[in-house]
């Protein structure tokens, strides 16, 4: 595989203040997307009784906002190419914030399922919007750090976000966290107009229609590679995430308040491994850096569908090992996938890739469902089954990943945001 990332022998360029302030802006929109997200689930039971419905009911709300994002993702590789990066992701962000609202002033379960649609929409097309700035802002040389800070937003929602929301939720009632959190999007959504540039190189490219683009996308055989790739590689990960918090609490007898513990110290784990990573990423080929974690992250697969009664601990220490591995490789991942398409395919690549991804992501908890059974003791049985079946997912996705090719482009210079000229003189690599 063709790979941009420098050898290990030169040090790679140093990211100026200015590119950490968009890195920074960037981040914080993604924050906001993955606290969302999170915050939903510790909430189920509060819900299920304030809104009188049934596990069932309660999985849609979960489900629907991946549905939605996947589905808009889908759809959004259509159009998203053919503005600027930066008014893309402004609008989206700005419909997530106002979505996020609805789901905190939702008064019954089917306006709640509508506004979590809504959220599911235009927080996945944010998200696409940020993949494809950094692919198109920074050149291959700065991405791995770039992808690895952007990675942390998950850990932080884990470690800050989401007890925080929580508390708000046992203060105030079910909206509050949703309500604060629109109020917070609203003002990142201020920062990112400001300090956004606009980002327009892949405008300058010859198109075709809307429907040729896309089968253009879907012709092309290393993007189908790289489908593939992200299909399993998100298998291998929530197969396993989908059911830790179930199992553990029937294995050990744990509370949600030793669930909120281990859950904080992965993600505080993950925030610290996530810079490493994000460092190494631009040090040392990227394959290798995949392969390695990911074999790391297979073994930590079996580890935590096998461990025994224990104490929390030792849960902690075997989940964090597993989500530090899951989310390190997909450093490396997103950096390989971001250089596999060309700068005015880009956004249409990631939204298919974001819709492969979510719909991985919701066929890996039915795959883990139909091998795991909850017995009426209280016990639950099938978990080591789980563990193989992700160690085989994993394993694909490490073939698959060496036919993924980097698209070699010639750089555009994109319009710099307020500052970043002056410190960052260097043009900017399309790809």
């Amino acid at each position: 595989m063709s790979e941009a990332a420098p050898p290990a022998s030169r040090t790679p360029p140093k990211i100026t203040r200015g590119e950490w302030a968009l890195i920074l802006v960037l981040v914080a929109i993604q924050f906001t997307h993955m606290v969302d997200f999170v915050i939903i689930m510790p909430l189920g039971k509060r819900l299920m009784g304030e809104l009188d419905i049934g596990p069932a009911e309660f999985g849609w709300i979960v489900a629907v906002y991946a549905i939605a994002a996947g589905v808009a993702s889908f759809l959004g590789c259509l159009a998203m190419d053919r503005f600027d990066r930066r008014s893309v992701l402004l609008s989206m962000y700005g419909g997530f914030a106002l979505s996020t609202l609805l789901c905190g002033l939702a008064p019954s379960y089917a306006w709640l399922l509508v506004a979590r649609t809504l959220a599911g929409v235009f927080g996945g097309l944010a998200s696409v919007s940020i993949m494809a700035v950094i692919g198109d802002v920074f050149p291959a040389e700065k991405r791995g750090r770039a992808t690895g800070a952007l990675t942390s937003a998950f850990a932080v929602a884990s470690v800050v976000g989401l007890p925080i929301g929580l508390v708000l939720a046992d203060h105030f009632g079910r909206g509050a966290p949703f309500v604060v959190l629109a109020a917070l999007s609203a003002v990142v959504w201020v920062l990112a107009a400001v300090r956004l540039p606009q980002v327009r190189g892949h405008l300058a490219h010859a198109r075709g229609g809307t429907w040729a683009e896309f089968r253009a996308v879907i012709a092309e055989p290393n993007h189908r590679r790289a489908f593939a790739f992200s299909f399993f590689l998100a298998l291998g990960t929530f197969t396993v995430a989908s059911f830790i918090a179930p199992y553990f609490s029937t294995l050990n007898g744990w509370t949600e308040n030793d669930m909120a513990v281990l859950y904080c110290a992965a993600g505080v784990f993950t925030l610290i491994g996530m810079g490493f990573v994000g460092r190494m990423a631009d040090r040392f080929p990227r394959l290798t850096l995949f392969r390695v974690l990911g074999g790391v992250t297979a073994v930590a697969a079996l580890v935590v569908t096998n461990l025994p009664p224990g104490p929390l601990w030792v849960g902690a220490v075997a989940f964090s090992l597993f989500m530090v591995s899951a989310a390190g490789r997909m450093v490396p991942a997103q950096a390989m996938l971001l250089g596999a398409a060309r700068p005015q395919n880009r956004g249409a690549f990631m939204s298919l890739n974001t819709a492969v991804q979510h719909l991985s992501t919701g066929i890996a908890p039915l795959i883990a469902g139909s091998l795991v059974t909850k017995h009426a003791d209280g016990p639950m049985t099938g978990f080591p089954a789980v563990g193989l079946v992700a160690v085989l997912f994993t394993l694909i996705s490490l073939l698959l990943a060496g036919r993924v090719r980097t698209t070699a482009v010639i750089a555009v210079p994109q319009q710099p945001a307020p500052g970043l000229a002056a410190e960052a003189p260097e043009p900017v690599a399309a790809a």
